[in-house]
């Protein structure tokens, strides 16, 4: 009964940080935080033992993996283009779209 008072408390304080932070890595371990709450109701709710630990072992390979690449994006668009806001990606994104648009109207210019 403990574990599942702490799932439901990470679940929470996970869910808190998601809304209020507007930091790219404050973010991310907010949803590590959910993910680990996720990983603990499936593991305490597997009536089988063994069934129970192959979904503890099955669920921390693959969050560990999805946060790898996720930790490496972060890393990305902090070092190459000095972003940790969450709010400027989609700026980012629209500023790199016109700069693409502008592109191939040179290059059909070019061709022409």
């Amino acid at each position: 009964m403990n574990f599942i008072i702490l799932s439901i408390i990470l679940l929470i304080i996970g869910i808190y940080g998601l809304l209020t932070n507007r930091n790219l890595i404050k973010v991310f371990i907010s949803l590590e935080l959910i993910a680990i709450a996720a990983t603990m109701n499936f593991v305490l709710f597997v009536v089988d033992q063994g069934l129970g630990e192959a979904l503890l072992i099955i669920a921390f390979s693959t969050d560990t993996a999805v946060s790898a690449v996720i930790l490496a994006v972060l890393v990305i668009l902090s070092k190459k283009y000095g972003i940790t806001d969450i709010d400027k990606i989609p700026k980012l994104i629209r500023k790199k779209e016109a700069i693409n648009i502008e592109e191939e109207k040179q290059d059909e210019v070019v061709e022409e």
